[in-house]
């Protein structure tokens, strides 16, 4: 469960955070997120609803002003033509005392309201609960889900859906609530001038919807495949500058250029659809529009002549017909930025809500601190395909005991680990911690009883501090120091500055660590490890990285590290698994020899043909690389 941090603003508690805490902008979503429009939009913005219907509330009740103006211009207007100059006042005190205080403070109290409950209570809050809910839903997903997809395209749908289901939120309530409430109020007060006035503008209510109705779905249609273009040249762009290195090396700037511009000649071409329906959209509704004070002031003109109408029911008809007919612009552009709203968010919708492929099970339960017992029984997995992964793998694990993983590339040794860590779920067979099912433990339970240290190592884009920390949070600094010295890394951290200033532990380490050598980086790496000290220990090429001299005291480093932890070690480098308990030897997808070092190399087999070559100085073998 994720928790709300507590900012120095809502430590204030001043007025304007007070207000923002109406909603509950942390709450997380008490279902899964649906896969259609309608009730996706219901789950983003569950637990607001309240607070959303009031200011929509609040919204109407400032729409309702606008009829309130025509109908005191109207009886200004009556009471001028009705009155002697020189006896107006006296005689209409009442009426322009109540004008002045309308104009002057009820209008603006209820525009204040309505722009407090927008600005303070709704953005803020839905925008910021509608990421939250999305992010630890995707944070859920797989790591298939990620393999898949580009990070910058994910994370931008994340903020798309975001900020278009705000914007929708936003409109609603500040416009088509507000327009509701003039629509309804100005044929309240046609209605007291004469019902065919009234009838005339519900008349041109109903073309203007039908004219809304014809083109908001092509606007719709059109945001989306804008919004996917856009997405598109997003994710492009940020794995280009994830890769930059790569692209640097190999002089590809012209062809990742040409990648770009691809991807935004596509966004351009739907860009430029959705700005042909555009035009068109805003054309007709502003001819329709012109139609509105012909009729309304037209009408109640020729009412005027047959003596039906006053003059200031010409001038309040005539300040309804023109605020709705200027309305009729506002109200188009935010129509059409909520259809192209609507289309994003289920843009966003398709990429950030499938269901996981892997979940816990219903009745899963939370494993404590364990043994470290691990068995593999008939375990098959070959990622949904015939060939390839392992088949009919059984091994079997005591606490505390340290197997060392050998095989040639694609033997089967990354998919044994991933297994483990159930990052995939078996195809057959079963693999069990301290006899327990892994399938019916949580994941995150599971992961917490190992700790694992790859040949790729992941660094965030935060201090040398915060990176090791994140093997557990709670340690204290000197918990966090003690294990950067067991991995040899302390004394390079303490050299560190980024390009803030921020030195030692305080420095940052770059996107994916970017600042650092790979060995620096797997140092790091190890010293998280040291410090979440779980009971299952993976190593997965932990020291290739490293040189000799600094590899030997790692390998030191490692041995209290690994006292009385189940160990499984991936090494190319033999020498670096030779003194664990047990070795085995894959080979597609299969155990073909196991035993200790000197056990394999009296066989004369597999491994002892991988260490001859190794010993002998053939480095660069291919086998051996492999193995």
């Amino acid at each position: 469960m994720l928790q709300k941090t507590t900012t120095d603003s809502e430590s204030t508690h001043g007025p304007a955070q007070r207000l923002a805490g109406l909603i509950d902008a942390f709450a997380p979503a008490d279902s899964d997120p649906p896969r259609t429009l309608w009730p996706f939009i219901l789950w983003s913005v569950r637990g607001a609803w309240p607070v959303l219907l009031l200011a929509a509330l609040i919204s109407a009740i400032v729409g309702s002003t606008e009829v309130i103006s025509a109908l005191l211009l109207g009886l200004v207007v009556d009471a001028v033509v009705e009155s002697d100059p020189g006896t107006f006042f006296a005689e209409h005190l009442g009426l322009m005392v109540l004008f002045v205080l309308f104009f002057v403070v009820l209008r603006p109290i209820s525009f204040g309201l309505s722009s407090a409950a927008n600005s303070i209570v709704v953005m803020p809050n839905v925008y910021v609960l509608v990421q939250s809910r999305l992010n630890r839903w995707t944070l859920g997903q797989p790591v298939t889900f990620f393999d898949n997809d580009f990070a910058g395209r994910i994370a931008q749908k994340q903020v798309q859906t975001a900020r278009a289901l705000t914007d929708v939120s936003n409109e609603v309530i500040n416009t088509l609530a507000f327009a509701l409430a003039s629509i309804l109020g100005s044929v309240i007060l046609l209605l007291t001038i004469d019902a065919r006035i009234a009838l005339a503008l519900a008349v041109w209510l109903v073309g203007y919807l039908a004219l809304i109705r014809y083109f908001l779905p092509q606007v719709r249609a059109r945001s989306g495949a804008r919004a996917g273009a856009r997405a598109q040249v997003s994710g492009q762009v940020v794995d280009t500058i994830t890769n930059i290195k790569t692209v640097k090396l190999f002089a590809h700037s012209e062809f990742e250029d040409r990648a770009a511009l691809n991807a935004m000649g596509v966004f351009r071409d739907r860009a430029v659809e959705f700005g042909e329906v555009q035009v068109w959209f805003r054309f007709w509704l502003m001819a329709v529009a012109g139609l509105l004070p012909v009729l309304l002031i037209g009408g109640t003109v020729w009412l005027w002549t047959l003596g039906a109408a006053s003059a200031g029911n010409i001038a309040a008809a005539g300040a309804v017909a023109i605020r709705i007919a200027q309305m009729t612009g506002w109200v188009s552009f935010v129509l059409m930025a909520i259809y192209s709203n609507i289309g994003e968010i289920e843009d966003g919708m398709k990429t950030l809500t499938p269901r996981p492929t892997l979940q816990d099970a219903p009745g899963s339960v939370a494993l404590g601190r364990v043994q470290g017992e691990v068995r593999f029984e008939d375990v098959d997995f070959a990622y949904g395909r015939q060939t390839g992964g392992v088949s009919g793998l059984n091994l079997s694990i005591t606490p505390g005991e340290k197997i060392g993983i050998v095989g040639a590339s694609g033997a089967g040794k990354s998919t044994l680990l991933a297994l483990l860590l159930r990052l995939y779920d078996v195809e057959g067979g079963r693999i069990t911690i301290d006899g327990h099912d892994i399938r019916g433990v949580t994941q995150e339970s599971l992961r917490r009883n190992i700790a694992m240290v790859t040949q790729e190592t992941a660094m965030f884009n935060r201090s040398a501090y915060a990176n090791i920390a994140y093997g557990r949070p709670d340690a204290t600094r000197a918990e966090v120091e003690a294990a950067a010295q067991a991995a040899e890394a302390h004394e390079f951290i303490l050299e560190l500055e980024d390009h803030q200033g921020r030195k030692g532990y305080d420095a940052h380490l770059g996107e994916r660590g970017v600042r650092l050598s790979g060995g620096q980086r797997q140092r790091i790496a190890l010293a998280r490890a040291f410090l979440k000290n779980a009971p299952i220990l993976v190593l997965d090429e932990a020291t290739s990285a490293l040189d000799s001299e600094v590899e030997a005291a790692v390998q030191d480093a490692l041995e209290p590290l690994m006292e009385g932890k189940t160990v499984l070690a991936i090494a190319h480098r033999l020498s670096t698994i030779a003194r664990l308990d047990r070795i085995i030897v894959l080979d597609d997808g299969q155990i073909i020899e196991h035993g200790a070092h000197d056990e394999l190399l009296a066989r004369e087999g597999v491994y002892a043909r991988f260490w001859a070559r190794q010993s002998g100085g053939f480095l660069g073998c291919d086998e051996t690389e492999e193995a």
